[in-house]
């Protein structure tokens, strides 16, 4: 007998990179073939789709029917390996990088990077904010397990704002960027461009929490107001 793990793999190769051995027993092989190759198209549609829900300027940018390629093959190398769908797509930016089908479009690693990051913020674990008169009297700065800063290549930020619907898609800068991504109160995700004096700060409030070491970076005025603003310092304990 076939162990249940080889039977597993077997089953999971065939679904993501066509027919194989995958130890079923029919009287009719015609016929289970027919069936499985129903079963793994409609299985290939719903992680298309997937994919297309999580990176949706990804699709704008390259169009739908290049982006049905793209997922197919991005199937084929990373499929999924758990059955919660929300933790795949992450190889996303690493895949497009090394695509040489999208060579010409450089920054779209950095667009698959924020959609990534915006889809971790939203699901992230919540957390209490602080009482803002109390921050004077903390040593360490605990942000909300949201919130995710990214240094990019390119104007990635810029791009994707201009492909969301109703935008026309042109932007008129160039250069590397840093996004600033959290889940707001309503569960909406926020996601901003910053300076790079900010996300000196931000970095330097993630690696140690100081404020005082942060703030030896640049001006924290507007980065600590909007934080407070926006609930992003939050107690230690973590709820959810």
């Amino acid at each position: 007998m076939q162990p249940l793990s080889d039977f597993t793999d077997d089953f999971r190769n065939a679904l993501t990179t066509g027919p194989g051995r995958i130890g079923l027993n029919y009287t009719d092989a015609e016929e289970a073939a027919r069936r499985f190759a129903v079963y793994r198209n409609n299985v290939a549609h719903s992680l298309k789709q997937a994919l297309a829900r999580r990176f949706p300027v990804i699709q704008r940018l390259v169009g739908a029917e290049f982006f049905t390629a793209l997922a197919r093959e991005f199937i084929s190398k990373h499929p999924p390996r758990s059955p919660v769908l929300q933790e795949w797509g992450g190889a996303m930016p690493g895949f497009l990088r090394d695509f040489p089908q999208v060579a010409a479009l450089p920054y779209l690693p950095d667009i698959a990077s924020i959609e990534w990051a915006r889809g971790l913020a939203y699901h992230a674990a919540d957390a209490q904010p602080i009482d803002p008169a109390t921050l004077a009297e903390r040593d360490v700065l605990h942000l909300h397990p949201s919130l995710a800063l990214l240094r990019l290549d390119h104007p990635a930020v810029s791009i994707w704002q201009a492909n969301q619907p109703g935008q026309n898609g042109r932007i008129k800068v160039n250069g590397p960027e840093s996004a600033l991504i959290w889940r707001r109160s309503d569960f909406s995700v926020a996601t901003i461009r910053i300076g790079a004096d900010d996300a000196g700060f931000i970095t330097g409030l993630l690696e140690t929490g100081s404020l005082v070491k942060a703030a030896e970076i640049t001006d924290p005025v507007a980065m600590l107001s909007l934080l407070l603003r926006e609930k992003l310092i939050c107690e230690e304990e973590m709820t959810r």
